[in-house]
């Protein structure tokens, strides 16, 4: 495909986690997060997405000597990332997304003052970003939340929890005013309805009302969403804020009405947060809902207000996977896990090695809905990306071919929907650099154009080496998406 249909000053670049890369997990006066007690076991299968229901759970963890919990080692970006910078730099990108960890600067997450090592770790980042071209998209909260506010505050459901983050989000932009092109307050923050923990630092075995406090936590989490916007605008206006969603989008397993009609349920349910962030409110299903359940989330008026007055700059979405339902029970307000997503298989499409159905139609599907929903919003791709086992030959190379068809048929998903009206403005891979699994706890669940010499147990050289899709990405980033063959 030639003849680029994407506009000038396009974002192509790369996404990762502060918390599945930095490594130093106790660095520079740095607190343990929410991540840094997951484990890897080779026991446990894969293909399930590694969760944590109780405070024991996290008592045994850190009193771990002989497990492997791979995300406080990383990639060791931490003391690596001048020269990661430059290596994707080097592909023609133009934007970098990764998180602050909270607990990097504020250790147990209720100080009053931050932490100088910390905040002096980020200023050299972010300033490096810059000098290597590469637009900043900083995430405040990406499953790092000091593990104190989980064990002693109770999580998001806590709205003392939605005060500390405010002071970190007003100290960190206005540390950071003329430097950071794009915030992100939250990572996929409708991923709470199904993971309580990671997203929302709820211990569901703890629990007396799942669904009501998660969804709770969730009003919290839009709330210092609205902050944000509101604190951005006000210091530094020339830069945009808001939060990303995980796109779920559904295909009907019939032509039974029943099936189209959960597919229209599970719509309402994977974009409610978005419509709170992008139109200023609650919908009217979603308050009819939570009446019928008799939840109580605790919105005040003045809550109401600062929703409706500080409205999203952009949305943010990551897209791997379609979806496949049919009628029945199985709503995501009242789960308790990812066991929601036992959806039904595509005949239509091929999966990953986990499982995930690749399907670039879909992502021109979920853009297109998008663009529907919130007419001229901007819409930024925070996360597409294959995840594989590659190979690294004796020879020193690492022959990825089954990603560059994924990128190349996804980019070209992309470039049809914006063809069609969608105001893409980014498409930032995940994850550039081979990271830790957030969902299974892997670095051998690789997703990256750079592969880093490093095993589930963290033994290797810790060489980084270009794959062959180095290449093709650097051709499409340098000729803004007009070469994508």
């Amino acid at each position: 495909m030639t003849g680029s249909t994407f506009p000038r000053g396009f974002l192509w670049g790369f996404a990762i986690a502060a918390n599945q890369a930095e490594g130093a997990w106790l660095a520079g006066g740095k607190g343990p997060c929410q991540a840094d007690v997951m484990r890897w076991d080779p026991d446990i299968d894969p293909h399930e997405i590694a969760v944590i229901t109780s405070q024991a759970q996290i008592e045994d963890a850190l009193a771990d000597d002989s497990g492997v919990y791979p995300k406080r080692d990383g990639i060791g970006f931490y003391d690596t990332y001048e020269q990661d910078l430059e290596e994707l730099a080097g592909m023609g990108a133009n934007a970098f997304r990764t998180s602050i960890n909270w607990s990097r600067i504020f250790p147990r997450g209720d100080e009053a003052e931050p932490n100088a090592e910390g905040l002096a770790f980020y200023d050299r980042l972010i300033d490096t970003l810059n000098e290597s071209g590469l637009t900043p998209v900083i995430t405040l909260s990406h499953y790092e939340m000091p593990l104190t506010l989980i064990t002693q505050y109770g999580g998001w459901a806590n709205r003392q929890v939605l005060d500390f983050f405010n002071r970190y989000v007003d100290l960190v932009a206005e540390r950071y005013a003329g430097k950071v092109g794009y915030w992100m307050g939250f990572n996929q923050i409708n991923s709470g309805l199904m993971d309580p923990y990671l997203a929302l630092g709820l211990l569901a075995d703890e629990l007396d009302n799942v669904s009501e406090t998660k969804l709770k936590a969730i009003h919290h989490q839009l709330l210092a969403n609205a902050h944000l916007v509101q604190t951005v605008h006000r210091i530094d206006p020339g830069a945009k804020a808001g939060s990303m969603i995980l796109d779920m989008t559904a295909y009907p397993a019939s032509t039974r009405p029943g099936d189209a009609l959960a597919v229209q349920h599970a719509d309402q349910e994977v974009y409610y947060t978005a419509d709170v962030m992008v139109r200023g409110s609650y919908p009217r299903w979603f308050e009819r809902a939570c009446e019928k359940r008799g939840l109580e989330l605790g919105i005040t008026d003045a809550d109401r207000v600062l929703l409706r007055e500080n409205t999203s700059d952009y949305l943010a979405v990551s897209y791997y996977v379609t979806r496949v339902l049919q009628d029945g029970p199985g709503s995501m307000l009242d789960s308790t896990g990812w066991e929601v997503l036992g959806d039904l298989p595509n005949p239509h499409l091929v999966g990953t090695r986990w499982g995930w159905q690749i399907d670039p139609t879909g992502f021109q599907l979920a853009l297109l809905k998008l663009a529907d929903r919130y007419p001229g919003l901007p819409i930024l791709v925070a996360e597409n990306g294959l995840g594989d086992r590659d190979v690294l030959e004796p020879d020193g190379t690492v022959h990825d071919a089954y990603r560059i068809d994924y990128h190349r048929d996804h980019i070209a998903a992309m470039a049809a929907a914006i063809a069609e009206g969608a105001n893409v403005v980014g498409y930032l891979v995940w994850s550039g650099i081979d990271v830790v699994s957030a969902s299974s706890n892997e670095r051998t669940k690789r997703y990256g154009f750079v592969y880093v010499d490093l095993d589930d147990e963290g033994n290797g050289s810790g060489r980084r080496i270009r794959k062959d899709s180095y290449g093709y990405f650097q051709t499409v980033a340098s000729s803004n998406g007009a070469v994508l063959v």
